[in-house]
Parts: C-alpha cells; structure tokens; sequence
C-alpha cells in the first residue's frame, strides 16, 4: 500500500476506530491494525470522509466586488451589475479569478464540483476560455465540470443559443438554464430539455427565483422531465418561491420532485441575502431559504451549495461546504441529530448522487478522494464547523493544515 490512515473514524461506524489503506490511488483496505512498509497518518480518532461536493457554484463570476455595487442587495441589481463587470471579462481575467476561487474551494477540502458558467453575446465565450483550462490544471486536486447555462435569457436575447450551442460542443458538461430571465421561460426550459437530449448531458438549472410562489416552474420542469425520460439527470437550484408555501403545498411539490426524480440544490448564502428586500421590509424579513431536510423525508435528493463567491449576487463566501451546511442548519433552524446528519450528507453524499459520481464513497474499490476532520462524528463537524486537517485526491495528499493548538503559561 501507498498510504495507510490509522485510527480513523467512518460515518455510521464512529464508536470503533479503523485504518484505511490506499494504493493505486484507490482505498485498497478499510480494517483494524492494517500494516504495511507506507506512509502512515495517525489521525488519533479523527473523522474521514469522502470528499466534499460542490453543484453549484459560478467560478467565472467570482472575485468582482471590486468593480460592481451592491447597494440594493436584489437579484435586478446583482443580475444588471454582473451583466456591465461581463463586459470587460477577458479569458485571462476569468481564469485568474477562477483559479483563486477554486484553490479556496480546494483547500475547504472539496474534490468535485460543479460550476456553473455563463454565455451570452455580451461575454461571447471568454469566460468558457478562462474555466476550461482549469479541468487539466487542477485535475491532481479537483474533478471539474462545467454547466453552460443562459443568465440574462435565451429566446429572448438573439445569439445566445449558438454560444450555447459551441458551448457544448466544446466539451462542456451539463446544461442548464434560468427560465425567470427568459421572456419565454417555458420556451427556454423546452429547448433545454432539447439540447440536453441531443448532446445526452444532465441538466442543471437555476429555477423559481423569487420572493413568492405565484408563477411557478417547477411543475413544468417535472412534466418534461418525465416525458423526456429524464428522471435522475435533473436538478434545480434555488426555488425559493417554494419558501413560501404552505406545509400542504410544500408536501404535495415534495412528491411531485421525488416521482419526477428531479432533485434541488439549496444555496443558503446567496438565497438569505437576495429574497426579503422586495417589500423593504424592517422587520420579519423573509428568508427565502427552502427547508432541504423537509424535502428529503419525502425522497427528494437535496445538495447545498455555495452559488457565488465575492460578487453582487454575494458579497462574501470562502468556499466552505461545511459553513454552509451549518448556515443552512441555522437558517433553518435544523435540530434533529438525524437532520444535521443530513446537513453533512447534502455536502457529500448527496450531491455526488445527483452529479452521478460512480467513483465516490469510502468503500474499497473506490478512488481515494477523502477529507479528514477535526471532529469525532458528522453532527458536530456541522454544529461546530470543523476544520479540514487533510484532503486527498486519488489518494494523494493536497491540503494539509495542524489542529489549533492553545500556548498555556
């Protein structure tokens, strides 16, 4: 063996220490007292885990605050500000903005992720040019996918869907859409669904981005996800019109998710800071973040993610899966231990089932993509924010960090 963890705790295995041996860049052994002439660790009963998993997140957006507002604090504000910094994007910019973007995410211990990447006849492909390199460059770290998607409209701002179209034929990974800036949404969403069937790629789209339920697309979405056969290649993002249904509603589009296999991505972050403003509310102000763990007790697979980093649609983000596992445990006000259990899994498990990550988990066979934590059990890395100690991709170590350490008199 290449490397062997001793003294390691498992997710649902925590009261009994184990090694974990890899080679090949695959765990090759997970027992007791495992030996071999390697490099050991001994991580003194800390947690391992498999890698965290980002799905949503916009690498070529990031890092902007220094030349948009946010002063208004609304989706109008952040789509228009981010649309005049896209103007003057070059590949070059893009990139360097990307790459400090995606080292953070890396050094939080996330080895998948998912971005999302814009293409209009403003930015053209320059920001397509900037991300793409990123895929080799950082694959000793991170495996990278791209999600082209439409944010200022497809139908409705001519020259989109050809940029769309090269997009993919470039070797983009999944498609994705934002049918709420569309004159058409549901146009949009059909041509999506068409294009996601010519190219045989997943979908993955940012969807009911809004202060209330009124004008919903997801039941849309659910329908051409069954008549395209397309059940378990399916995501949405945000939905935070859904925030503000009543509990009958809320079950009824519960079900509809779970028999259509659409699954949803939460983004706590940027949810909490856009919804609520557009009333000028001072008190009782609205917090238009979906309740995840409610969803999965009626099957629908949920993931959280960051969505944007630095930039006015957020102005704030270090990348971290586990903050937002706990933020979205907060804003939600989850107590249950099964349901901070779940907050963990939305970071890990759960978003590599909705990206169909064949290679994930902490079994033997599978590729050696783990994080080590400071923390004894899953439930408290979410409730404390626990730091990562070590993160290793294809069994190789890429991020290291020393547990705190307090200097008594």
């Amino acid at each position: 063996m290449d490397l062997i963890l001793k003294n390691a705790r498992r997710i649902g295995a925590e009261h009994a220490l184990t090694d974990i041996g890899i080679a090949g860049g695959r765990i090759a052994a997970i027992a007791p007292a495992l030996a071999a002439a390697s490099e050991t660790i001994d991580l003194g009963g800390r947690l391992v885990s498999p890698g965290f998993v980002e799905t949503h997140i916009h690498l070529d957006k990031s890092c902007i605050l220094d030349r948009v507002r946010s002063e208004k604090g609304d989706l109008e504000e952040a789509i228009g500000e981010a649309a005049k910094a896209k103007a003057g994007f070059t590949p070059q910019d893009v990139h360097a903005r990307a790459t400090r973007t995606l080292e953070k995410a890396i050094l939080q211990g996330t080895t998948h992720m998912r971005t999302h990447l814009e293409v209009d006849p403003g930015v053209g492909l320059r920001s397509l040019e900037g991300v793409l390199p990123l895929i080799k460059e950082y694959a000793w770290a991170i495996d990278l996918q791209i999600c082209v998607f439409p944010q200022e409209g497809l139908l409705n701002n001519p020259g989109t869907d050809e940029l769309m179209v090269e997009a993919l034929d470039r070797g983009c990974h999944v498609v994705g859409g934002a049918p709420y800036t569309d004159s058409n949404p549901l146009g949009q969403i059909d041509r999506i669904f068409e294009l996601a069937r010519e190219y045989d790629l997943d979908i993955d789209m940012h969807l009911d981005f809004g202060p209330t339920a009124d004008g919903m697309d997801l039941e849309y979405v659910c329908k051409r996800t069954e008549e395209f056969q397309y059940g378990g290649r399916v995501a949405i993002g945000h939905v935070t019109k859904a925030a503000s249904l009543p509990m009958p509603a809320f079950e009824v589009m519960a079900s509809r998710l779970a028999d259509a296999g659409v699954a949803l991505t939460v983004l706590p972050s940027t949810d909490l800071f856009l919804m609520g403003r557009q009333h000028q509310h001072d008190h009782n102000v609205t917090r238009g973040v979906v309740p995840a763990h409610k969803l999965l007790h009626h099957g629908v697979n949920c993931s959280l993610s960051s969505n944007n980093i630095l930039n006015p649609f957020t102005p704030f983000g270090d990348c971290s899966q586990m903050r937002m596992a706990n933020l979205y445990a907060n804003i939600c006000q989850v107590g249950k231990q099964a349901d901070m259990r779940e907050c963990f899994n939305m970071v890990t498990r759960r978003p590599a089932a909705m990206m169909r990550l064949s290679d994930y988990g902490l079994e033997v066979g599978k590729s050696a993509d783990l994080v080590v934590l400071d923390s004894a059990s899953p439930e408290m890395a979410v409730a404390e924010l626990t730091p990562v100690l070590y993160a290793f991709k294809r069994g190789r170590k890429t991020v290291s960090r020393a547990p705190a350490t307090l200097h008594r008199p």
